[in-house]
């Protein structure tokens, strides 16, 4: 299995990295954080059954054998992530560490890491629904 995580404490640029990342990966599970800021509370309130985000305690119990981490470095921990699962880094900010066997990193500094993603999108030239583009700008912009 595949997920994609971002960090805690998510902002919108985190969890419009998530959505864009999933567009892109369409095989991954984009994994809400535990914890999100109240802005982001309020808006997946209204729009998140529109969304495709998956709460970590409802993930399938497979082995997870590859990670996307977007807007962070850090692998958060999960119960089935496989030892030496393969890790793919999309991230704004510059590298701030050496990277282990099996990682790989994508970026470049940027205002957020939903413009890196959106680029390619619409190099793919990938639909998007309204909220969506909602959803992508509000990263952006934040």
């Amino acid at each position: 299995m595949q997920v994609i995580l971002t960090h805690e404490n998510a902002d919108f640029d985190a969890l419009a990295s998530l959505l864009a990342a999933s567009k892109l990966y369409p095989e991954a599970i984009p994994v809400l954080p535990r914890r999100l800021n109240r802005n982001l509370r309020r808006f997946l309130a209204l729009y998140g059954d529109e969304l495709p985000f998956v709460r970590a305690d409802d993930l399938p119990r497979q082995p997870i054998e590859q990670v996307i981490l977007v807007d962070t470095q850090t692998v958060s921990i999960l119960k089935d992530l496989v030892e030496g699962a393969r890790v793919r880094i999309i991230d704004h900010h510059p590298l701030s560490r050496e990277l282990e066997p099996g990682m790989t990193f994508c970026g470049e500094e940027i205002g957020a890491t939903t413009t890196l993603l959106v680029e390619r999108i619409c190099e793919a030239g990938l639909p998007l629904s309204p909220i969506e583009a909602t959803l992508l700008l509000l990263g952006i912009y934040e």
